[in-house]
Order: structure tokens, then sequence, then C-alpha cells
């Protein structure tokens, strides 16, 4: 294999075949090409592309380059992954939901990106919460309790986690296949029959834009039913937060809500359909509508609450622990009309500003830190009305982050709600 060779043929645009991929890949990952010729391809593949059967034989080689866990046959196993957004904690009620369905749910998890929150992070309030099982633990807890949620092995797709670390400093991370194949290798090693993703787009979304939304989500389905995984995607809005809270701790309490079968409409809508999609996928429901009618006789019933406590029994969390808050400051409108537009992303970094969030790698968490928004998009405002309430370990931090979100929040003469929430499904 001449690494130059294949630098050259994308560079010019051209295909890559599967077998050239996949030993590109395999030679990476043992160390035998450099850091530079990586570079140097993944910017030609940022710059140039690559077609579906090029994106596939990239994530297939990804896989392959770690270990895949393997199931008994008779257990339905299904997962789903979101791109990220900001008050995003529906993974923290999805696998507990989905393991009363009848699902068995394997959840590799990541931490915070950019503005966006981690969910491992946000597990992590609860006092003693393992974020780091093996293989043997993940396979055992998911076949016992039904769900897991936990960080990736060196073992699963070992591959990705080398590029990934490349792509965050050559510039190379916002390229849809590269993404494709980050995204699929670790959630296929899960060994999963059904899949759904949340591709979000909008202020607080790594993709601002419906259509570049829609290409992602369709790119990342077309791999997963290639591999065979029964796969769908919805498209969401994260123009405003999802939910009304935003930090760790607080992200914890407002999924609990749910989980006790209330909490913000939002937050409920977008987990049922999410989970809607893997019960049809996984051939547990015949329809969408009837899924939904499921996992709420499950919320009802206190099922799916108990369901997440073992998970966090299991995984060494203290539930009933106290999750502290720092001290809290109410940020007041300074004029009345509208809320018109909501910075999501300005929001994300006011969280990291007040320590819920990393600015360098190995920056500690603040879980006591976060804020909740009080007004909504499209909702009437008068001067001295709430907007947000933040919780800040200094009176400098709580007025800062208050300046901060009246600089996000925009008010005006004309009131729109914005967006549907889920605005497009790709199957």
């Amino acid at each position: 294999m001449n690494v130059v060779q294949l630098i050259t043929k994308k560079r010019d645009g051209g295909p890559l075949a599967g077998t050239e991929i996949r030993r590109l890949i395999a030679a990476y990952t043992l160390g035998e090409v450099p850091e530079y010729q990586m570079s140097a391809w993944a910017m030609a593949v940022f710059l140039r592309g690559m077609n579906d059967e090029e994106t596939a034989a990239l994530t297939e080689a990804m896989l392959e380059s770690g270990t895949r866990l393997r199931w008994p046959a008779e257990l339905v196993v299904g997962d789903k992954h979101s791109t990220g957004g900001i008050g995003d904690k529906t993974s923290l009620i999805l696998a507990p939901l989905l393991a009363c369905c009848g699902v068995a749910v394997p959840m590799i998890s990541g931490r915070g990106l950019g503005a966006t929150g981690g969910t491992l992070d946000k597990l992590e309030a609860l006092p003693g919460f393992r974020t780091d099982l093996s293989l043997a633990e993940i396979r055992r807890q998911t076949e016992q309790i039904g769900c897991t949620i936990t960080g990736a092995t060196i073992d699963l797709a070992p591959a990705d986690r080398k590029l990934y670390a490349l792509r965050d400093v050559t510039a190379t991370v916002a390229s849809i296949p590269l993404i494709t194949a980050s995204i699929m290798s670790k959630k296929l090693a899960e060994g999963l029959k059904a899949l759904v993703l949340d591709v979000k787009c909008g202020s607080g979304a790594f993709m601002r834009s419906a259509a570049e939304a829609r290409l992602l989500a369709e790119s990342l389905v077309a791999v997963g039913r290639r591999m065979s995984v029964r796969t769908t995607a919805l498209i969401s809005d994260m123009n405003q937060p999802l939910g009304r809270m935003v930090g760790n701790g607080v992200e914890v309490d407002e999924a609990l809500e749910v989980l006790r079968n209330g909490g913000p409409a939002d937050l409920v809508e977008l987990t049922l359909e999410l989970g809607a999609e893997v019960l049809v996928s996984a051939e547990l429901a015949p329809t969408r509508k009837d899924a939904v009618a499921l996992e709420r006789k499950h919320l009802a019933s206190g099922a799916v609450y108990e369901k997440f406590a073992a998970m966090i029994r299991a995984q060494g969390g203290d539930l009933d622990a106290p999750r502290p808050r720092a001290s809290e400051m109410i940020v007041v409108a300074d004029q009345r009309g509208y809320i018109m537009r909501i910075d999501a992303e300005a929001l994300g970094w006011t969280i990291i500003e007040l320590g819920g969030g990393r600015r360098q790698l190995g920056d500690p968490i603040d879980h006591a830190v976060g804020l909740e928004l009080m007004a909504r998009l499209g909702d009437e405002v008068r001067a001295g009305d709430p907007l947000a309430r933040v919780w800040g370990r200094t009176h400098t931090d709580r007025e800062a982050a208050a300046a901060a979100i009246r600089e996000a929040v925009q008010i005006g003469e004309i009131g729109s709600t914005g967006p549907p929430l889920v605005l497009e499904r790709i199957a």
C-alpha cells in the first residue's frame, strides 16, 4: 500500500476502493501510517468528500479495528445517538424507557463537546456513578437489567478514537463522511438490531441548517442499512434548549421529572418519538402511535423510574444522595415584547464559563452550576419578567451569566414560536 498514492487519488477527487480504505485504517491503527500522512488524507476527504460506498467501507474498517459486543440471539438490542444539543438529556430517559418496552440498550455515550453537554458528565452528578465499565460489565448489566450507559472502552472502534483526536486538531471534524464513520462505527460495535439517530439543527446544533442535517441523516441511515441494522433518523430543532434546564445536576433533576411521568412537554415529546422509532424498527410495536402508547403506559406505571434507579445502583451511583446547587440569581427581561430568537449555543458556552463544562481537556466539571430557561420562543414578556434562573458559585459568575443570557435571548415586537420540534423523518 502506497499512502501517498491514496492521498493523491482522494485529493484529485477519485473514489477509493474498499480494500484501499480498509488497509489504510488497519495500518493507521497499528501505527504504521504517520500522523502527517493521515492528516493529509483526512483533509483530502474533508475537501473532496466520499460516496456512499466509500463511507460504508470506512465505517466497516473502523468497526473492524476493535471488538464488537455479541448478544444471545433472542435479545432485541437497540440504541439511540444524538449529534448533540443544548439541554439534551433524552438518553437518561430513553435507555430505561426502551428497556421497559423489551429493548436491551447498551448505550455508549460521550462527554461534552464544544458548547454541548455530555451524557456521561451529567450522570456523574450522581455520586459514585461509574462511566468506565468493561465489556464484560456492559454485557452482564445489559442482560440482567436491560440498560447500561457508559463510556467507550479501548476495545470498541479504536481507529475512531485515534482518528477523531487527529481530526480535532486538523480542522477536519466537520466532514459528513468522517462524522458518519465515527458515529456509526461506535454504535454498530454495540451489536445493534435497531438504531435511531437524533440529528439536530439550529443555533444550538453542530449542523445549523435543516439541509445540512438532512445530508448527515441520510448518510448515517444509508450506512446503518448497508450494515444490516434497521436505522432511522429524526431531524429535530435546536433553536432553543430542549426542556428548561441546562447544566449537569439540573439536567439530571429534569430527566427525573420525566421518569416520574412529568417534565417539560418538548422533552417528553422528543424522547417518545425517538423511542417509537426503535420499537417499530425492532418489531416490538406495529406503528409509531402504538409504540408511543406503550411508552406512556410504562412511564405512568413508575416502571421506567425504577429501571433507571436499578441502572444507577448497578453502576455504583447513589440516586438518593444530595445533589447540591450553587447560589441562584433570577435574570429578568429589560423590555416588553416577544421572545424572537434564542442563541442556544451561547447558553451552552455560558454553562462552560460557569464551570459546568470544559475549556480544555482534563478540566473538572462543576455539577452544581446551571441555568433554567423560564421563557421560550414566542412567549410574551414584560420588563421585569423572569427570563432565566442561574446557579453560579460567585456573584461575579452569576452576573456574567446574566449578561450572556440577556444577549442570547432576543426580545422584539413580533412573536414566533419557531419551527416544530421534529422537522423530518429519514428512513
